[in-house]
């Protein structure tokens, strides 16, 4: 199998001949203690840091960057002039007391990212596809414009069919456009692969898929790979990394990450270092970030680095699949994978209402067999409610990711 583009793209960004492993870890060094200096010299948020190390297995001695300071103090940490800055994201959410993370790109930064997706989308994307996109679209330097230019760069065509829309409307226009490709979270695309069938009878175009801006658990994945006749391709990003961080390559065998951006460490949860196979938590230094770089962010996710070389033959780290760490957010991919093999679910909504679970399902099939017993499993001696609802040309795909409520 050749190597994968995002070798190729590394050594295009990073001016090497040849990416090994040893070139991998020399160039992050580099990069990490030009980081440190630069601190050092603009006086940022980490200028009490040391100036440089000897060697990355020194990096774990360095503390930890946690969400609340980058909410705190994302000014302090801002190394770039307020007129370079091209994009600010703010992250605000329900529920979320104190300061919001505002997250800080230069235009640099950007075109990196785009030069990324472009070499995750390649792998599955060739010149004259049809691409469906289905992402946010907020303005030119918003997530559903750069994959744009990232799918249009490939001389493959971008179908902007954003967020939110409704079922009819969106299978209509795969009906209409015909895309080969699609690129969106998981749930979503279920969804609408479901509703396809039921309206027209017959399985779309689509055959090949990037899911990202969700968890993906197994179940989920398994039921839209049978829909599709292919593997899907995951892709794994944050606003913290510039929204582009692993993607996965023809192999299927994990997520490649951007690294020559992002230094991976997986924690237990005393914050100790784990080894590659092992489970716990995403921490992250971001490279090279021109506006808001990042020195062991805890992320949160839960994942593990692949211990074995990749058949692809790709050198950069694999992580496996992500989730998150909350009970919560563990609870509602669990559900997921339990629910979403019921071929008539098109998507839930779960409220827990002290010992009653009610699930809202959006469903092909009112009587919803086997929905609440599989539900069950998860919320022994609760008592689960099921409001089955049927979708009509106003149903939209939920854009928000699900949460498990309590009232």
């Amino acid at each position: 199998m050749n190597r994968t583009r995002l070798d190729n793209w590394i050594c295009s960004v990073e001016g090497l001949d040849r990416l090994t492993p040893s070139a991998l870890s020399a160039l992050q060094l580099e990069k990490l203690n030009r980081l440190l200096r630069r601190e050092r010299e603009r006086g940022g948020f980490y200028s009490g840091l040391p100036e440089r190390l000897g060697s990355l297995g020194e990096l774990p001695s360095l503390p930890f960057t946690t969400q609340s300071q980058l909410a705190e103090h994302a000014g302090a940490m801002l190394l770039s002039s307020q007129a370079d800055i091209s994009r600010i994201i703010t992250d605000s959410t329900s529920g979320t007391t104190g300061p919001a993370k505002r997250v800080f790109y230069t235009t640099r930064d950007i075109e990196h990212t785009v030069g990324f997706f472009a070499a995750g989308i390649g792998e599955f994307v060739s010149a004259g596809d049809v691409v469906m996109i289905a992402m946010p679209f907020s303005g030119p330097m918003g997530l559903g414009e750069l994959i744009c230019r990232a799918v249009e760069s490939l001389g493959a065509q971008p179908l902007r069919s954003g967020a939110g829309r409704t079922l009819g409307e969106l299978c209509r226009e795969l009906e209409l456009e015909r895309p080969s490709a699609y690129i969106g979270m998981p749930v979503p695309l279920l969804a609408l692969l479901r509703c396809y069938v039921n309206l027209y009878g017959h399985v779309p175009t689509l055959r090949r898929a990037l899911v990202s801006g969700d968890a993906c658990p197994e179940g989920v994945c398994a039921e839209i790979e049978r829909l599709l006749g292919n593997r899907l391709f995951p892709h794994y990003g944050s606003r913290e990394m510039c929204l582009g961080g692993a993607v996965t390559c023809p192999a299927h065998e994990g997520m490649h990450l951007r690294s020559n951006h992002i230094i991976p460490e997986i924690v237990d949860e005393s914050g100790q270092s784990l080894p590659p196979g092992s489970w716990g938590e995403l921490v992250i230094t971001t490279l090279d970030m021109e506006a808001l770089p990042l020195i062991r962010y805890r992320t949160g996710d839960r994942t593990r680095i692949l211990p074995e070389p990749c058949p692809c033959g790709g050198v950069t780290p694999r992580l496996d699949r992500v989730s998150r760490l909350s009970r919560e957010e563990s609870l509602i991919e669990r559900l997921d994978s339990a629910l979403f093999p019921l071929g008539y679910l098109l998507d839930y909504g779960a409220v827990l209402r002290g010992n009653t679970l009610e699930l809202r399902a959006v469903t092909l099939d009112m009587s919803v067999p086997g929905l609440a017993e599989r539900a069950s499993v998860l919320f022994p001696g609760t008592e689960i409610r099921v409001i089955p609802v049927l979708p009509d040309g106003n149903t939209a795909i939920s854009l928000p990711k699900r949460r498990l409520s309590q009232c």
